[in-house]
């Protein structure tokens, strides 16, 4: 009898998470396929202009250099962004949440905090409209210095 309710139960575990599972990447799908479905504002239609240039042969010299090109080192600030989140009273770091469920407790109130969102949203009161204000609001809190890792 005890066999027969592991299996079962290992059954309904296994079934709870491929659902859960399912709804996010539905969830995911759905944010994507609406930022994509925006039509191009006019006025970036209108700053994009197409010069014609010419084809022109250029003779190849067959002189190799012999010192390598250094490449100057790249200073890019996404890195810096990706690297986390900083709590100021803490001290303690996170890394950026991809989604707003996964989201420690002290990023949810600091956007709440510096005025980025109204409220802490449930699980449950998340829509399109919510993830969206809530992205902004996370893009925002990485712009600030105050909570950069």
């Amino acid at each position: 009898m005890a066999e027969i309710l592991f299996i079962l139960t290992t059954i309904f575990v296994a079934y709870v998470v491929y659902a859960v599972v399912g709804d996010q990447v539905a969830d995911m799908k759905a944010i994507t396929s609406k930022a994509d479905s925006h039509p191009v504002k006019a006025e970036a239609a209108k700053t994009t202009e197409v010069k014609v240039v010419e084809n022109k042969t250029v003779p190849r010299t067959a002189k190799k250099s012999s010192e390598p090109v250094a490449k100057a080192p790249e200073a890019d600030q996404s890195s810096a962004s990706k690297s986390g989140l900083r709590d100021p009273a803490t001290g303690e770091t996170a890394s950026i949440p991809t989604n707003y469920r996964f989201a420690k407790r002290w990023i949810k109130e600091a956007m709440v905090k510096e005025g980025l969102l109204d409220k802490v949203y449930k699980n449950t009161e998340l829509d399109d409209e919510a993830n969206t204000k809530i992205k902004t609001a996370l893009d925002g809190l990485l712009q600030m210095d105050k909570y950069r890792a």
